[in-house]
């Protein structure tokens, strides 16, 4: 099913010489439209032998600095910039990112979840298909660009899901020293069930690497800043870009990791939720994390919600609104490889 043919189409060819901003087809017939597609922007850079590196950004609609990013690269970089190959995609998932929702709009679905995704399936299925098949087939790099979104808030980090293979993680900590964010984290394994980009990146032999960059709904100037230069000091490292457009990073990237899913701070109970901890406390199990209050019923107590681990807060949810089974929190905690 996975290699069966892909239903998009890209009136361009990817190896041919030169800069080509077009749109990717993606056959989508409704009441408006009988023999319409949804289309989503892509820009392909190829000059020269070189690496293939895919960037980009929309895998959820409401993460906005990756996408802003991709956008200042397609129009900043031209072909003499380039030896070798970049793809970029700033909306992944076109439908997702027009309508800046998390999840597609046509089929509910959340591309970061449903890779290696069907060519015959829905909206979002289409999409992951491509994605893996055609355009991380040809990429020896991915780079996807997320933030935190509508509900979460993240530290600044260079992020990819947790790797058995030694010299792929080593890889990818060098990429994320590079990168220059003040983070890198490793999510857990099984942290998107097995159908996140990152898995099918690995799937297809391409070095993969994330961003989480703020969140809130809202563009951040500084993570933006942090996202750019990031990318482009990465571009220039495995030498699809010729020319520094950037100064090196000031910093050292700190490692961080989730060992398991007890770093992650989850609400037991409906109400609203009051932190008691900020994004860079310090904290221990068995900390308080916040409170959750039922103003349906204002003469029962709180319920206290604690940590689970010792770490770094590294993420923390936005909205004061909380029901069973939301994230309120992630920790990190120092990783070696």
């Amino acid at each position: 099913m996975t290699d069966s043919p892909t239903k998009l189409t890209t009136p361009f060819d990817f190896d041919a010489p030169g800069k080509h901003c077009d749109f990717i087809r993606l056959p989508h017939s409704v009441h408006r439209s009988a023999y319409g597609w949804l289309p989503l922007p892509i820009v392909c850079i190829t000059n020269g032998d070189g690496p293939t590196v895919l960037v980009m950004a929309g895998t959820h609609g409401d993460e906005y600095e990756g996408q802003v990013t991709v956008a200042r690269l397609a129009q900043s970089l031209e072909a003499e910039d380039i030896t070798g190959r970049v793809i970029l995609l700033p909306m992944a998932n076109y439908p997702a990112a027009k309508a800046g929702l998390r999840t597609s709009p046509i089929d509910e679905l959340n591309l970061n979840r449903v890779y290696p995704g069907d060519p015959n399936g829905s909206p979002t299925m289409m999409i992951a298909h491509y994605i893996e098949t055609v355009l991380m087939d040809l990429a020896d790099y991915a780079l996807d660009l997320h933030s935190g979104g509508s509900s979460l808030h993240y530290l600044p980090s260079a992020v990819a899901g947790f790797d058995e293979d030694e010299e792929r993680t080593r890889r990818i900590q060098e990429l994320m020293q590079v990168f220059g964010a003040p983070y890198g984290f490793f999510f857990p394994g099984g942290h998107a069930g097995g159908g996140s980009g990152n898995d099918g990146a690995v799937r297809r032999n391409a070095l993969f690497l994330g961003t989480e960059m703020g969140g809130s709904g809202t563009v951040t100037p500084n993570c933006l800043e942090i996202c750019f230069n990031g990318v482009a000091r990465v571009l220039h490292k495995i030498g699809v870009l010729k020319n520094v457009l950037v100064p090196p990073a000031e910093q050292t990237t700190r490692m961080l990791h989730a060992p398991n899913f007890d770093y992650f701070a989850y609400a037991r109970d409906v109400g609203l939720f009051e932190p008691v901890v900020e994004l860079g406390d310090e904290v221990q199990k068995g900390d308080l994390a916040g409170r959750i209050h039922m103003p349906e019923t204002p003469w029962q107590a709180p319920v206290e919600v604690l940590f689970d681990a010792d770490g770094l807060v590294i993420c923390k949810r936005i909205p004061g609104r909380v029901e069973r089974g939301d994230c309120l929190f992630h920790l990190g905690t120092d990783f070696t490889a």
